[in-house]
């Protein structure tokens, strides 16, 4: 099921889902999808969506609902069970635009780049540097997260060694493009 999802699809997509709507609602992407929407040209395999997977109800089975028909992976992704968010993380989710009767945002960036430090693919380097060439987020300001993350990074199996060695790659790949 599915393919690289550009950001004309990611865009289709949330349309869809905002003309279908009955209710006001509001999705909160990271990932690729969400990078796309920032401008990221790099394609992405799914859409993901910070949430719970179990959370049921109408609004769920509707991004689903779209999903299938657009043969498009979607997948919810509680962040904090993966990371811990850095302080303040909640007020930076940053505003895309409304799609009928969804409003979209973009999570927190700098939440978004400590995992994607934490994960480390090549791919995953790739998004960190997008978002520090484009400002979105501070090198300076992320390594202090990422120690900030240090006293709990047992507890969510996080390597903060590893994590600065990433961010030193991004920052040699944003300065490169």
């Amino acid at each position: 099921m599915g393919g690289e999802l550009s950001t004309s699809a990611v865009r289709t997509f949330l349309t869809i889902v905002g003309d279908r709507l009955r209710n006001p609602a509001s999705l909160v992407l990271l990932g690729g999808s969400g990078l796309s929407l920032l401008g990221n040209q790099r394609p992405t395999l799914d859409l993901d969506f910070n949430g719970e997977e179990s959370e049921p109800g109408e609004f769920r089975r509707l991004l689903e609902q779209v999903a299938a028909e657009m043969h498009v992976e979607i997948e919810a992704v509680p962040l904090h069970r993966f990371i811990p968010l850095p302080q303040g993380a909640e007020g930076r989710h940053i505003p895309i635009e409304a799609f009928g009767k969804l409003m979209v945002f973009v999570f927190d960036p700098y939440s978004i780049a400590l995992s994607k430090l934490d994960r480390g693919f090549d791919s995953d380097l790739e998004d960190v540097a997008f978002l520090l060439r484009q400002e979105w987020i501070d090198a300076e300001t992320l390594e202090t997260m990422i120690t900030d993350a240090t006293t709990l990074a047992a507890a969510f199996d996080l390597n903060p060694d590893d994590m600065r060695v990433r961010l030193e790659l991004a920052m040699q790949t944003a300065s490169r493009n």
